[in-house]
């Protein structure tokens, strides 16, 4: 199994994953400061150009979401993937939530902060992308009451998956209104097998957002 991964991106969730899973990978760097993701080479095993990609046998995949349910299938004995339906059901709400709820705003945040070029910016979106985030954050905050996990007693992909999601707002300075959703995202990351935060995968490859 090849996971194609770029520390600071989605990425994060997908190895998470793996490891929790105690599944062995092999991890090939895909380094997006230098432009490999849009190498040919790269575009065979991804034609959009993006990351996390993974090859499993004669199958590959991408999104990250998409690779973290296949994975929970495929391995179903390891338990991070509900037998119930119901709970297999609020999983994939879940799932659905962190994708469109709270990762558009965070992608219009990160667009017009330091993705796109500072003539293609439009900085009065960044304050309505905070708002529609902080409406959908409050939604979880209260779900998350008297939580430890998104869905039911144990820990499942949609963890992974939602704590990556609010170390991203995280590291945009927007938790200050939801502790709980704080408390949560440390707890997970405090995990043995948890994956890097954002910000220690950015300065795993010299880069700092802040300065594009």
């Amino acid at each position: 199994m090849k996971l194609y991964e770029f520390p600071p991106t989605r990425s994060i969730r997908v190895r998470w994953a793996l490891q929790e899973l105690g599944v062995d990978f092999e991890s090939i760097s895909v380094n997006m400061t230098a432009g490999e993701h849009k190498s040919p080479a790269f575009l065979k095993v991804n034609p959009a150009g993006k990351l996390p990609a993974l090859v499993d046998g004669d199958l590959t995949l991408t999104e990250s979401i998409a690779i973290v349910l296949y994975l929970g299938e495929k391995y179903i004995d390891k338990g991070l993937m509900p037998r119930d339906l119901g709970q297999r059901a609020e999983l994939h709400r879940w799932l659905m939530f962190a994708a469109t709820e709270l990762e558009q705003p965070l992608w219009r945040i990160s667009r017009n902060t330091f993705l796109y070029p500072e003539d293609k910016r439009i900085p009065a979106d960044i304050v309505r992308a905070r708002e529609d985030f902080a409406s959908m954050a409050a939604v979880l905050e209260e779900h998350m009451k008297g939580r430890q996990f998104v869905v039911g007693n144990t820990v499942t992909m949609a963890d992974f998956v939602m704590a990556y999601t609010i170390d991203w707002a995280n590291e945009f300075q927007m938790l200050e209104a939801f502790p709980g959703l704080k408390a949560y995202m440390t707890k997970m990351y405090a995990r043995p097998h948890a994956a890097p935060r954002i910000a220690a995968a950015f300065a795993s490859v010299g880069v700092n957002p802040a300065q594009n």
